[in-house]
């Protein structure tokens, strides 16, 4: 079984060989590939694998952007960390899933699927589109629920200066304070407005208002200087740097 990971998150990628072996699934690793773009490139030069694992957000955006520029014909398996609507979506479409952090049982009865009837599962690259568009016009939600004390308190997004994780930990940065945030980075990223946000890397977003400065860095990437740092870098990837560009010129 020749296998494709598509996954910008090292850890997870490994995790998920990890539970293939224990399933006792048998397969050949083609490639792991963390980019929209380098995933075009791959599907381009080489011939389609028997089986793709696909996470949905990649370093350089939402892996449905690959179906609007090239057609798979290959079954499909999503891992994802995004928000209900989505995995409905996933339901109704007859579209493979996995919630992270992912479940060897919950791998092994996707595995399952696949093994018994893999034919119907290639996926219809218009039904992604569609996709696509309805979470790009998804309302962006103006709250964010943050842990205060004992409890919990509403805090605005347009408050919000930056988010980065640290230890499995997503924290977000005010003018004057520092919140955990009670959810993954991908998780909140998939509901804030990309105007005004945008992941600049594996661990950290950006809100548009917090850039003072932005200064070329080594390999093709930039640095930024933000509002209120509290010792954090903040560096663009190589991926994203182009696109982070016309971003900020929007």
């Amino acid at each position: 079984m020749l296998v494709l990971i598509i996954e910008d998150e090292p850890r997870a990628a490994n995790q998920l060989q990890s539970i293939l072996k224990a399933c006792n699934f048998e397969y050949q690793l083609l490639d792991i590939i963390d980019t929209v773009e380098d995933t075009v490139s791959w599907f381009q030069k080489n011939t389609a694998p028997d089986l793709i694992f696909m996470d949905i957000q990649l370093a350089d955006g939402l892996s449905f952007e690959v179906f609007q520029k090239i057609e798979i014909e290959a079954p499909i398996i999503f891992t994802t960390a995004f928000d209900q609507y989505a995995i409905q979506a996933f339901k109704v479409n007859s579209v493979d899933y996995l919630l992270k952090p992912i479940k060897q049982e919950e791998l092994a009865l996707a595995l399952h699927k696949f093994n018994k009837s893999n034919s119907n599962n290639i996926v219809n690259p218009d039904v992604l589109k569609q996709l696509l568009n309805s979470m790009n016009t998804t309302p962006k939600r103006e709250g964010i629920l943050v842990k205060e004390g004992s409890g919990f308190i509403q805090l605005k997004i347009s408050d919000l200066l930056y988010v980065y994780s640290e230890e499995s930990m997503a924290f977000g940065i005010t003018k004057e304070k520092r919140y955990i945030i009670d959810e993954t980075i991908d998780q909140l990223y998939t509901s804030l407005d990309t105007a005004q946000f945008y992941k600049i890397n594996r661990g950290q977003i950006i809100a548009k208002t917090a850039i003072l400065k932005i200064e070329p860095y080594f390999n093709h990437r930039v640095k930024l200087s933000i509002l209120n740092p509290r010792d954090q870098e903040f560096i663009v990837s190589r991926p994203k740097t182009s696109e982070f560009k016309v971003w900020m010129n929007t």
